[in-house]
Order: C-alpha cells, then sequence, then structure tokens
C-alpha cells in the first residue's frame, strides 16, 4: 500500500466503519495527488468537541473548538517535500510519519448541517484540508496561498464525487 492512514477513535461513533473508510479514502486520494512520498503514514484521531478544545488550547494556545487540527511533522511547502527526507524514514521499515490529524466529529456534523451538506462531505472536506496542511499547504500565509490550498481541496473532492453541487 502506498499510503497508510492509522485511525484512532476516542469518541463514540455508531458510524465508525463508514468514517473510517471515508476518511482513509480522502486522505489517501489527496496525498496521491499531491505525490506524497510512498510508504507515508498518518495518524488520525476522531474526538469529540471537549477533546479538541483541551488540545487546541494545550498544543496552539487557543482555548476554543475547532473542527480539524493538523500537526504535521516535516517542512513540506505547497507539496514540495524538503530535499532531506529520505533521512525522516524510520529506519527498520521505511515508512515516513508525515504528522497527525484530529478530527471533531461532532463539530463536522454540526457544520453539515450549517452550510446545507452531507455529513460525509464534510468530514471528506476536512480529511482533504489537513492532508494538504501536513504536506506543507497553509490557508493563512496569505490570500494567495488560500486560494491555492483551496483550489487543490476542491480539485480532490471532485475526484472523490464530494462536491457540493451533488447535494443540491
Amino acid at each position: 500500500m502506498k499510503y497508510r492512514i492509522r485511525i484512532t477513535p476516542e469518541t463514540e461513533l455508531k458510524e465508525l466503519e463508514a468514517v473510517t473508510e471515508l476518511v482513509t479514502r480522502c486522505a489517501c486520494a489527496a496525498l496521491e495527488q499531491e505525490n506524497a512520498p510512498d510508504n507515508s503514514f498518518v495518524d488520525v484521531t476522531i474526538v469529540d468537541s471537549e477533546t479538541i478544545r483541551q488540545i487546541n488550547a494545550e498544543q496552539r494556545d487557543k482555548d476554543m473548538v475547532t473542527d480539524v487540527l493538523s500537526f504535521p511533522m516535516l517542512d513540506f511547502y505547497n507539496g514540495e517535500p524538503p530535499e532531506d527526507i529520505e533521512f525522516d524514514r524510520n529506519p527498520e521499515d521505511g515508512s515516513l510519519f508525515l504528522g497527525d490529524m484530529i478530527l471533531n466529529y461532532d463539530r463536522a456534523c454540526e457544520q453539515a448541517a450549517e452550510f446545507g451538506h452531507s455529513v460525509e462531505r464534510e468530514c471528506g472536506f476536512l480529511t482533504v484540508h489537513s492532508m494538504l496542511h501536513l504536506v506543507g499547504y497553509d490557508h493563512e500565509r496569505s490570500e494567495d496561498e488560500r486560494r491555492l490550498q483551496r483550489a487543490h481541496e476542491e480539485s480532490v473532492l471532485r475526484g472523490l464525487g464530494l462536491t457540493r453541487e451533488e447535494e443540491e
């Protein structure tokens, strides 16, 4: 397998199998589009609003609920890996840890209702958004970078059939 996505639920989720399949499919599609290095992996943790608030406060000094957090391990820039990336591979199995994604499933469900689209679309968007952060995109750097990241997100989501138009 080219990419490995390890998902750990830390909240009760009756749709766990469907969410796990969706997150894995979206994460792999985003990494594939960005030509992430082979044998890369990502840890995804699915949490509730209180847990993500605590993580956001501890890690980012922002004591507030958010929808997704991304913690990149490597210094990519807009999909381009650092020159010395091979030194970051695990010497035992050659794997490359790209980072962590923390998904607030509660907030994803709330936002889906607010935006008038499916929970699948919202979780797909948040997953793709996070994967792009892990490979160095950052919509907060500038307006041009925001537009670039959004264009890449929409490209992946279109390829997965998770467009906004499909729900109208």
